[in-house]
């Protein structure tokens, strides 16, 4: 049976960042991954882990200015010093909450850059990353991202990140697959993911149309997650979906997903 984490930058939105740790812990959740937790100070989040029990297993490098639409900054060639003091943070904030892995996100070339130098600076920022958590004992995590929710996004399919892996020759980089984005730019899920299991260090999963809960959509779930569970992987799979109801408690609602798919907490 996959081993479910709940996305607190998704699920539970209805209620502050800090209280939904513990809604995802009343829902049955062991384990919680988000996007950015650096509005929040680290003493907080290692309280409201510790509290619930809770264990957490992902979060992003910072990203830019999320706010402002900025989806990464590892390819912009004028923002490497930037790049770097986030790896930074992103390391004290993993060391103090005892997140395994950090995800980066390439995000888009700004405009006038060329590909080959948007490639560039994402492979020199990948590498000096995967040196700087390797140190840290963490895994650096590649996420390709659906062009059709991020136009221009540089990664956007799992062979390109497999070759940015292959370039930098880092034993602890690996693949993020997102199963909502893989549909979107790929399909052949159940091959791709048999196929690169060796490279995937973490999964995500939300169905598609609209990015809600597994069963509101095309991808065959129950398939699926049977399949991780055939090929061996061990990992956690985040639940990174926004839940089709939006109200009051629709988290909560929608989690009747699991019993539909043989899925337990």
């Amino acid at each position: 049976m996959p081993k479910l984490a709940a996305n607190l930058s998704m699920l539970f939105a209805d209620r502050p960042f800090l209280d939904r740790f513990e809604a995802a812990a009343r829902a049955g959740f062991r384990a919680v991954e988000f996007q950015f937790p650096y509005h929040w100070p680290v003493e907080d989040l290692v309280r409201a882990l510790h509290e619930h029990r809770l264990q957490a297993v992902l979060h992003n490098l910072p990203a830019g200015d999320w706010a402002a639409g900025e989806r990464g900054i590892a390819c912009h060639p004028d923002r490497v010093q930037e790049f770097r003091d986030g790896v930074e943070r992103a390391v004290t904030y993993a060391q103090a909450l005892g997140v395994p892995r950090l995800n980066c996100l390439a995000g888009v070339p700004p405009a006038g850059v060329s590909a080959a130098a948007a490639w560039q600076t994402l492979t020199d920022n990948v590498r000096h990353a995967a040196d700087r958590l390797a140190r840290a004992g963490l895994v650096l995590l590649l996420e390709p991202i659906n062009t059709f929710d991020i136009p221009g996004f540089l990664l956007h399919r799992s062979d390109q990140v497999v070759e940015l892996m292959d370039v930098v020759g880092a034993h602890n980089v690996r693949l993020q697959y997102d199963i909502y984005h893989a549909q979107r730019m790929e399909g052949e899920l159940a091959a791709t993911l048999q196929r690169l299991l060796p490279r995937i260090g973490h999964i995500q999963l939300a169905d598609n149309p609209g990015r809600h809960e597994p069963g509101t959509g095309e991808i065959r779930y129950r398939f699926l997650l049977e399949w991780l569970d055939h090929l061996g992987y061990d990992g956690w799979v985040g639940c990174e979906y926004r839940p089709a109801d939006a109200g009051p408690h629709g988290t909560e609602a929608g989690l009747s997903w699991l019993a539909a798919h043989g899925v337990g907490l």
